[in-house]
């Protein structure tokens, strides 16, 4: 696999990373054996970049990913995790020096290491300043317990506040052919910072399988079970568009998964996107992306069937997209 930098001055890693959220089983069950597995094959395919986080179970997914660690000492995996998100007495942002402390101490115990190469602020806490935060993240950095920072879901100029205290490694948002708010200037600024773009979510969620998902057949826990794109009207009509992008997949002799990927990548050498999968199949698929090479034919065909904004419903919930920083 080709490698990219995680931001400036930071590691080379696999152009394709994996996200690690699906092992806490938000997608589905599944059991530590399946998850090993899923690490066994992506050290196979040259995957070597994992982003958790502790909200994933509440530990669950850094639980599972430290087991392996344990049990295989060369893995050669750079870890990413998050905090910053608190769930009692009720779900809260917590930015402050003590709860990130505290949450990134667990982290560490729970992956069973002494360092994890990026650390990112799950949500911000609104209320304080993000300087007062990078503060805090570049103490950790001079105490040796992370490599560098990083924040999920921001603004690009909640981005350029942080980066003047500090270098960000990487700023990580739901991005992909049916998500693309990124592109309204965070995917550019991040460019001009020299920091890694890491897009999560690049396969919609499972909308670009080879097989469209049934809601129906989701569980309780299903965290797509409240999102208006899997709802009602939105979902067939988001069906029948893929319908169409499936069949241009396949005159190519492409996956809808891999293409997704490989249009990710596309955009930009700082992009890096991190699917979650916890099968090793699906996983194979997904970094075929890596391999496609598109044409200027194939790029204008995707954009007509898939223009920016195709996308009916919106991709959270009300309450899923409190914390997120909306910029456009």
């Amino acid at each position: 696999m080709k490698k990219r930098q995680l931001g400036k001055g930071g590691p080379l890693v696999g152009a394709v990373g994996l996200g690690c959220m699906s092992f806490a089983g938000f997608y589905g069950k599944t059991d530590i054996g399946t998850s090993h597995d899923t690490l066994d094959a992506a050290r196979e395919f040259g995957v070597d970049f994992l982003d958790t986080a502790l909200l994933y179970g509440m530990g669950k997914s850094e639980e599972v990913i430290g087991s392996y660690l344990k049990a295989n000492p060369n893995h050669g995996f750079k870890i990413a995790t998050k905090g910053g998100i608190e769930t009692k007495p009720t779900r809260h942002f917590d930015n402050s020096e003590a709860c990130l402390r505290r949450s990134l101490e667990s982290s560490l115990t729970r992956l069973g290491v002494d360092y994890v190469d990026l650390y990112y602020i799950h949500r911000r806490e609104q209320e304080r300043p993000i300087e007062e935060v990078m503060q805090t993240l570049t103490k950790f950095i001079e105490e040796g317990k992370i490599g560098g920072i990083g924040f999920s879901e921001i603004a690009p100029t909640s981005l350029r506040r942080a980066h003047a205290v500090h270098p960000v490694m990487a700023v990580q948002s739901e991005y992909s052919l049916w998500t693309r708010q990124p592109e309204m200037g965070m995917i550019q600024t991040c460019a001009e910072l020299n920091v890694a773009f890491v897009p999560f979510s690049p396969v919609a969620r499972g909308m670009f399988a080879d097989v469209l998902p049934e809601p129906e057949t989701f569980a309780a826990s299903d965290f797509r079970t409240v999102q208006p794109r899997f709802l009602g009207d939105n979902f067939t009509t988001n069906c029948a568009i893929l319908e169409r992008f499936q069949s241009f997949c396949a005159t190519r002799g492409w996956s809808p998964a891999a293409t997704a990927i490989a249009w990710t990548l596309d955009q930009g050498d700082h992009l890096i996107p991190i699917p979650g999968t916890r099968s090793r199949e699906h996983l194979m698929q997904l970094v075929e992306g890596d391999a496609i090479e598109f044409t200027s034919e194939d790029r204008a065909e995707i954009e007509r069937l898939l223009p920016i904004g195709w996308a009916h419903g919106d991709r959270y919930s009300d309450a899923q997209m409190v914390g997120v920083e909306r910029y456009c």
